[in-house]
């Protein structure tokens, strides 16, 4: 049972701290177009137009920014990669769509550090 408590606080705590971020793209001028994007082999948390530019946005939580930023795995990444090429395919300009992924880092204090362009070479 307490495991199941525990799991629930976080998954609650997590679609806070998703608000939170969507919340801190909108003040700053953009345009939240998805939360928790499903597709087939994934989620994207955010999905955010930024001007011209399309921006897919995973979000940690964690009790430090730099515990939060430890949890973006290698086969996180790639989930969202996949899920992001089914989401531009439903796009006219597919993937030719100007694009980034940002990571948006969340701590216990609810403070929001957003890295914009964290996933590209």
């Amino acid at each position: 049972m307490l495991v199941q408590q525990r799991g629930k606080t976080n998954y609650l705590a997590g679609l806070g701290a998703e608000d939170s971020v969507a919340r801190d793209y909108s003040d700053r001028g953009c345009q939240v177009i998805s939360q928790r994007f499903r597709g087939k082999r994934g989620e994207i948390d955010l999905v955010v137009q930024d001007g011209p530019t399309t921006v897919f946005v995973e979000v940690k939580k964690a009790k430090t920014h730099a515990g939060a930023a430890l949890r973006v795995t290698g086969t996180k990444i790639r989930r969202l990669f996949m899920t992001a090429e089914e989401y531009l395919s439903r796009l006219s300009t597919g993937m030719m769509t100007d694009m980034r992924f940002d990571v948006a880092l969340v701590d216990e204090m609810g403070r929001v550090e957003i890295r914009e362009n964290a996933l590209m070479a």
